[in-house]
């Protein structure tokens, strides 16, 4: 590395591969690149796994372990589904094993075409740009990050979260969970057995149809004694301090809320990939690939994970986005399609 006179820090040496995205996938990206011989670096703007590392602290996931390995590493578990304790560790351990080059806290602006190689400019935690040259690029940046806005007054407030982690912090205090699907579930129950008043706010008439099987039980059990109080077909409009207001059908109410959760859904970041000159479908959102290579209309550029399946997020995730390295690497050696197809069930199943 060194420093031209604009300050930039630039690696002198050209990467085969640079993966974009420290989650799984992109890990499992790197590490078919490293299997193949190949000089890789992935770059995150978070830690390790940053996605799952912001996942709620008792999480439990909704798949059994070897569908969650990469690099053909065995994954244990205490149980029979990984807790996201066990998920970071092994990760962790993937990385010691293969001797992934990380950059982490770094976080991706533009990724130029230069003769060709492609350089990638970062800025570090601390604001100083730093420049990367690598031959190819595999973007595996998911969706976590980016949090779908009910765009109301009132959800910027400090007491506003999209993310959940733990349930202590709310004991004996009003909470308002805005949401019906899993996310929102767990994390009313787990607000509700940490002794908060859960108030749960959902625009249709019942929970999601797609709950985990072990928690729709628990959930709809306890809406129905009455220890989570549930306010379906309704939404709420505003959020103030100490309060939410709620509409359904014929009027609207005010909410007590010391704390609010509005676990509404993410999306990937559709901007980023469409300033690296990619196209997107302008309905689905989905980038113009080679559904074979995973490449998309920047020869050179490839994607892998939930960010392959534009506003469908729900489509992949571990369990199949893990073979899009598979894919990707062996399209860029030359060994062609993967015969093998990659399982697609939903987790769990």
């Amino acid at each position: 590395m060194s420093t031209s006179h604009d300050g930039r820090t630039a690696d002198h040496g050209t990467h085969d591969v640079i993966c974009i995205g420290a989650g799984p996938t992109g890990l499992a990206c790197a590490i078919e690149a490293k299997r193949a011989r190949m000089d890789t670096l992935v770059i995150d703007k978070g830690c390790l796994c940053n996605s799952l590392y912001h996942y709620p602290a008792n999480m439990l996931f909704f798949t059994t372990p070897e569908r969650m390995e990469i690099g053909d590493l065995p994954m244990t578990t205490v149980g029979g589904k990984p807790t996201r304790a066990e998920a970071l560790k092994y990760y962790r351990r993937a990385v010691e094993h293969y001797g992934i080059e990380t950059h982490l806290y770094e976080t991706v602006g533009q990724i130029e075409k230069d003769g060709r190689t492609f350089v990638v400019h970062t800025r570090d935690a601390a604001g100083a740009a730093k420049e990367y040259h690598s031959r190819k690029v595999i973007i595996a940046t998911g969706y976590y990050d980016l949090p779908n806005y009910l765009g109301i007054p009132g959800e910027g407030l400090p007491h506003v979260s999209h993310y959940f982690t733990d349930a202590h912090p709310y004991w004996n205090q009003d909470v308002v969970v805005i949401g019906g699907k899993n996310s929102a579930a767990e994390a009313a129950l787990d607000l509700f057995r940490g002794g908060a008043r859960v108030t749960l706010v959902h625009r249709d008439k019942e929970m999601g149809k797609s709950l985990k099987y072990w928690v729709k039980p628990d959930i709809e059990n306890r809406i129905r004694a009455g220890e989570i109080r549930a306010m379906f077909s309704s939404r709420v409009t505003r959020i103030e301090a100490g309060q939410v207001w709620v509409r359904n059908a014929t009027h609207e109410s005010a909410v007590p809320a010391a704390r609010v959760f509005a676990m509404t859904g993410y999306h990937p970041d559709f901007e980023f990939l469409e300033r690296q000159g990619i196209r997107l479908d302008p309905e689905t959102r989905r980038p113009e690939i080679d559904a074979d290579t995973l490449e998309t209309n920047v020869p050179g550029i490839y994607v892998a994970g939930v960010v392959v399946g534009g506003k469908q997020t729900s489509d992949i995730f571990i369990e199949n986005g893990r073979f899009h390295g598979r894919q990707i690497i062996s399209a860029i050696t030359g060994k062609g399609k993967i015969d093998e197809a990659a399982p697609v069930a939903l987790p769990g199943e």
